[in-house]
């Protein structure tokens, strides 16, 4: 199972690469409080292709317990002799400055798991554990702007439980973050058929939705000064209300759909009802915004 030992690293700083000189610092010191897992290899080397992102992902999904670094033996050719790395892939984990575990060639991820508990366990921590702890920290890395190694993490989440629709909605929201809506939407539509209907996937498809029509949205001041010059263009301020969803005005956004909504709230089949509950579901339940935004459009459609 997943979960953090005693020390913990930024979520959004688990591996990275070093050169020579950055050893000492990053490895034997870094490792003092918390394990370090060293990669060495050489961007020839077929295996270290394979074994790589497989131990990133395993190291990521450990969510804080270990850091890796990146060691390419090209170009630290005094620490892998050091080292006595006679073949690559070799990976070593240190602890208090000394290695405590390693391992030649590329493994498959059971043992790459195995291997990561092994190591937190030596450094004292607890390497058994829940899947929320995993998820909420991969959550986390997207916030942090750290959306591979969220996406690192959520796939290790599924590959201990494959229905999970957090973990499910964000490996989606992890790649709209990397701007890679093809692959959202290829996840989504992969999601098992028994929680293609959970909250969660609804809610990544809402954001699925709202990142499309971002990249077509047009330039705000444009926009606006439409709007200012003609306020019944409703084709031009439900433009407005995309461009600046798209540029991170949700508030702006939600108060233009509901002035369009207001105006006409029939106009295209409820064109503005409709953009209106997809950033609803898109936000969080609690955010002000959409507390607001509801409350304000119960109050029209009661009215």
């Amino acid at each position: 199972m997943l979960e953090l030992g005693k020390g913990q690293a930024p979520v959004g700083d688990l591996v990275k690469d070093i050169t020579e000189a950055e050893f000492m610092a990053e490895v034997v010191d870094g490792s003092q409080d918390i394990p370090v897992i060293v990669d060495f290899w050489a961007p020839w080397c077929g295996p270290c292709k394979t074994l790589g992102p497989a131990l990133e992902a395993a190291v990521s999904a450990a969510r804080g317990a270990v850091r890796m670094v990146k060691v390419n033996v090209d170009e630290a050719q005094m620490i892998a002799s050091q080292m006595r790395i006679q073949s690559i892939p070799t990976v070593y984990a240190f602890y208090k400055g000394q290695p405590v575990d390693g391992f030649q060639g590329a493994l498959p991820a059971s043992e790459l798991k195995a291997f990561i508990e092994r190591v937190v366990q030596a450094a004292g921590g607890d390497a058994s554990g829940g899947l929320d702890d995993a998820i909420a920290a991969a959550y986390e890395m997207l916030e942090q702007g750290a959306a591979v190694d969220a996406a690192q993490t959520f796939a290790a989440v599924l590959g201990e439980d494959p229905a999970n629709a957090k973990a499910y909605a964000g490996m989606v929201q992890a790649h709209i973050a990397m701007d890679d809506l093809e692959q959202a939407e290829a996840i989504l539509n992969g999601a098992p058929v028994e929680i293609s209907k959970a909250a969660e996937l609804e809610a990544a498809h809402a954001a699925l939705q709202l990142a499309k029509q971002a990249a077509n949205a047009g330039p705000v001041a444009e926009l606006q000064a439409a709007v200012d010059a003609e306020p019944d263009n409703h084709q031009a301020r439900f433009d407005l209300a995309q461009a600046l969803y798209a540029n991170g005005d949700a508030a702006g956004a939600v108060a233009q759909l509901l002035e369009l909504f207001r105006r006409d709230r029939e106009w295209n089949d409820s064109a503005a009802k409709t953009q209106l509950f997809t950033i609803f579901d898109a936000l969080k339940p609690n955010d002000p915004v959409v507390l607001t935004g509801r409350r304000k459009l119960s109050s029209m459609l009661f009215a």
